[in-house]
């Protein structure tokens, strides 16, 4: 079973950049999908983004689309969420998490495995 643990998140002002990592534990990271989502208070979680086993496909939900990027290093066993032009309405606890199935979905009930998540701030 994968384990992942989220870092970079933080404080920004609007407009700025964050670069969101996932560790993942075990050797099967190169053989899973993987995802961001992520939490604002009182709202339920959200799907934002997912890439291929490879890194050759992503999907992203329209209201991140041009803004962010998710990337992959297998060798790192890491997947990255490159953060620009960030909007108050970006806050929330970013989760990253594994993909239940090999296609990519935008339904954050084909994840499993989330990590414990890490705060995304930006203010206005």
């Amino acid at each position: 079973q994968v384990q992942l643990v989220e870092s970079g998140g933080g404080l920004v002002q609007a407009g700025g950049s964050l670069r969101l990592s996932c560790a993942a534990s075990g050797r099967t990271f190169s053989s899973i999908t993987m995802g961001w989502a992520r939490q604002a208070p009182g709202k339920e979680r959200e799907f934002v983004a997912a890439i291929t086993r490879s890194g050759g496909s992503t999907t992203y939900a329209d209201s991140v689309k041009g803004r962010f990027t998710i990337s992959r290093d297998n060798a790192k066993n890491t997947v990255y969420l490159q953060m620009n032009s960030l909007k108050p309405e970006d806050t929330a606890v970013y989760y990253c998490a594994k993909g239940s199935y090999y296609y990519l979905s935008r339904s954050v009930h084909e994840y499993d495995s989330w990590g414990q998540g890490t705060q995304v701030t930006v203010s206005s």
